[in-house]
């Protein structure tokens, strides 16, 4: 399959289409897939602090995040499905040659998916109907499929990376080994990454609700912990995600040096590389960038005068775009550091009165952290993606040579477009229908804690 799909080539305006079309369904689709990775954990948490505490407060927001995340479930596999299609559809060359390279996987990722639904069910209908206890552990198969997941499909993405586990002789792909494929040296730190940004952006996403109605006036306990507790969560997730980015940037350092080198503008190769902060690439040169010496060197390798290999050393039909790459990378840690200080500035003051900072400045900023989660979340995507470009499997296959070569693509792109705009109206119309509903009281004495439609 995959040779006679080589053997004919794909125009441009297709390969771009393609390239557009798988654009938008996995940054749509990541975004769904945070909330299924993160709404689980936040929902139990609030659970297992209603039943620790007695306070009613938190089992009403378990109940109402429960009810969103199972919309979100239904949206993200609506838009999982469209991706399976995709992967076959639109990269026949790569799926024809190394689909039994990268198909364990999925096919893993599919059980996760099933187990998830079926726990999700059982959760969402038994609410009152099991005891506290066991409901709670009914949840936690949620958590543990929504996580496994994400690590699965991260896996695949992390082998199109570095591939591993499959021989080459005369073309043909022999010797496969799918276990050492989806451990390939990659996996760990993009695993890891990728869920833990799944918790940041379903942390900061819930928080910034509650704390755009707190700022509207709503400052009774309902409100306050709707705030809190999701916000904690990402907030305690943010320095471990910093930790983990230069972990995998390592990783780019040392096995992808030419993405490294997009990432950073570096054209020259050079000892005591400077890191770039901004700029502009233009005729082969970075430009109007604020450099700070030897930092690149020593954030890549450990050693300020260590060597980083520059563009001049990668064919120009091997390089990525570079504005595109660097500036993608430059917001994703801009918005890192911008988060992780806001979560310092709410742990300083937690830790000196327990309470909230009392300017109405912290509420601003925790307003802007749900959008700059996301925001960071697709740039860090952009990054790993046009970064490995023009190969879709690093080293080994160009991205021109997977595509499907049948023409109209673009007809393809325009029908999906379509199915993504309906299905973000249908989205945001349900969300915002539960949300001006009255918290689901889970017993007599929970009715009426709040005295208008929370948010």
């Amino acid at each position: 399959m995959g040779t006679a799909v080589l053997a004919e080539a794909a125009t441009p305006a297709d390969l771009v289409a393609a390239r557009t079309q798988m654009g938008l369904s996995l940054g749509w689709h990541i975004i769904i897939a945070c909330f299924g990775v993160g709404m689980p954990a936040l929902t139990l948490l609030a659970e297992w602090r209603g039943m620790r505490t007695g306070d009613v407060h938190y089992r009403l927001l378990a109940r109402r995040w429960a009810r969103a995340m199972g919309v979100l479930f239904a949206v993200g596999a609506v838009s999982g499905t469209i991706l399976s299609f995709e992967m076959g559809l639109l990269w026949p060359g790569l799926m024809g040659r190394f689909g039994q390279v990268i198909g364990l996987p999925f096919t893993l990722e599919g059980f996760a998916f099933f187990l998830e639904a079926i726990f999700l069910g059982i959760y969402l209908y038994s609410w009152d109907r099991l005891p506290p206890r066991v409901h709670l552990l009914s949840g936690l198969p949620i958590l543990i499929a929504g996580v496994a997941s994400a690590f699965f499909v991260v896996t695949a993405n992390a082998w199109m990376n570095l591939p591993r586990g499959f021989d080459m002789r005369d073309g043909l792909v022999t010797g496969v080994e799918p276990w050492a494929a989806m451990f390939n040296p990659a996996t760990p730190p993009q695993t890891v990454h990728m869920i833990l940004a799944a918790f940041m952006v379903a942390g900061f996403s819930v928080s910034s609700v509650y704390a755009v109605a707190m700022l509207r006036g709503r400052r009774d306990r309902y409100h306050r912990l709707g705030f809190l507790l999701p916000f904690t969560f990402a907030a305690v997730v943010t320095p471990v995600q910093v930790g983990v980015g230069d972990w995998a940037a390592h990783l780019v350092a040392e096995y992808q040096p030419a993405k490294l080198a997009a990432m950073e503008g570096a054209y020259v190769t050079e000892r005591g590389a400077p890191l770039h902060l901004g700029g502009i690439a233009v005729d082969g040169e970075l430009r109007y960038a604020v450099e700070i010496p030897n930092a690149l060197s020593l954030l890549a390798h450990w050693d300020p005068d260590a060597p980083v290999a520059g563009l001049d050393q990668v064919p120009v039909a091997d390089r990525a775009p570079v504005n595109v790459v660097h500036w993608s990378f430059q917001i994703m840690v801009g918005i890192g550091f911008a988060l992780l200080l806001l979560a310092l500035w709410f742990a300083v003051v937690w830790w000196r009165r327990r309470d909230l900072p009392r300017t109405p400045w912290f509420l601003r900023a925790a307003c802007l952290t749900g959008v700059g989660a996301v925001v960071a979340l697709e740039s860090g995507w952009v990054t790993t993606e046009v970064g490995r470009q023009p190969w879709v499997v690093y080293g080994v296959m160009r991205t021109k040579d997977a595509v499907n070569p049948a023409p109209g693509l673009w007809v393809g792109l325009a029908l999906v477009t379509a199915v993504y705009v309906v299905l973000t109206v249908a989205t945001v119309y349900v969300l915002r229908r539960l949300a001006r509903d009255r918290p689901v009281p889970a017993a007599p004495q929970e009715q009426d804690v709040t005295g208008y439609p929370v948010v």
